[in-house]
C-alpha cells in the first residue's frame, strides 16, 4: 500500500485529489496540510511514501518544505504539484530533493500513475515543466567538466547524458544497442558513483556541470 499525504492550501484542491486517490486499491490517504509547516509535521507523524507538495502555500513555501523533508529520517518521496508558479520556483524545488513535477491539470490517471513511479524509486517530471526548467539553463555559461566524471566508465559517460535528456531506459538501450538490464546496471552505477538519487538529480546535476546543454540532442 502507498502511503500519500497532500500539501496545498486550497481545501477544494485537497479533496479533490483525495477524492482521485481513495479510488485506487493501492493508494491510502494518510494526511492532509494546508501549509509547509504542518506538511512537515504531518510527514514526521504518518510517515507517508510520497507527498504531493504546492509550490506557494504559507508559512512555508513549497520549495523550503520539500528540502526540510528530504532531511527528516527515512524521507518520503515528493512530488511537486504546480501551475508554473515560477521556473525560477521548479528548478529550486528540484534542487530541494523533488522527485517528480505535475501540472494540476493534469489527468487523473496521469497523477496516479506519477505516485506509482515515484514510490517504486524512480523520478517523474512531466514533459513540458521539464522544458521550463531545462530552459532556463540557456542563460548560463556552460561550465568546466566536473572532475567526478572521472568515475564513470566511457560506457556510463554515453548513458549519462541519455539519461539528462529524459530518456527511458528502453530508449537509452536502443540508441546504444544495448540490453534493458545492462542500461539498469549503468543507470545504477552512474548514480551511486556521482551520488544521486534518481534521475531528477540526474538532470539537475548534468545541466549544472555542463554534460549537456540545452538544444542538444
Amino acid at each position: 500500500m502507498i502511503r500519500v499525504a497532500i500539501a496545498d492550501d486550497q481545501a477544494m484542491i485537497r479533496a479533490g485529489l483525495r477524492m482521485v486517490l481513495e479510488t485506487e486499491p493501492d493508494i491510502v490517504v494518510v494526511g492532509e496540510a494546508g501549509d509547509g509547516v504542518d506538511a512537515l509535521a504531518v510527514a514526521r507523524r504518518t510517515a507517508p511514501d510520497v507527498v504531493l507538495l504546492d509550490l506557494a502555500m504559507p508559512r512555508m513555501d513549497g520549495v523550503t518544505a520539500a528540502a526540510k523533508l528530504a532531511s527528516i529520517p527515512d524521507p518520503p518521496r515528493v512530488i511537486v504539484l504546480t501551475t508554473f508558479d515560477s521556473d525560477e520556483n521548479l528548478y529550486a524545488a528540484l534542487r530541494a530533493g523533488a522527485s517528480g513535477f505535475l501540472l494540476k491539470v493534469s489527468p487523473p490517471e496521469q497523477l496516479v500513475n506519477a505516485i506509482r513511479v515515484v514510490a517504486g524509486g524512480a523520478s517523474l517530471l512531466d514533459p513540458a515543466v521539464t522544458t521550463r526548467v531545462i530552459a532556463a539553463f540557456t542563460r548560463q555559461p556552460a561550465p568546466a567538466a566536473p572532475a567526478a566524471l572521472d568515475r564513470l566508465t566511457p560506457r556510463e559517460r554515453e548513458v549519462l547524458p541519455l539519461l539528462a535528456r529524459g530518456l527511458s531506459n528502453v530508449e537509452i538501450g536502443r540508441r546504444l544497442e544495448l540490453g534493458d538490464a545492462t542500461v539498469k546496471t549503468h543507470v545504477a552505477r552512474i548514480l551511486m558513483k556521482l551520488d544521486l538519487r534518481d534521475r531528477a538529480q540526474v538532470i539537475i546535476w548534468c545541466y549544472e556541470h555542463g554534460v549537456v546543454r540545452p538544444g542538444e540532442s
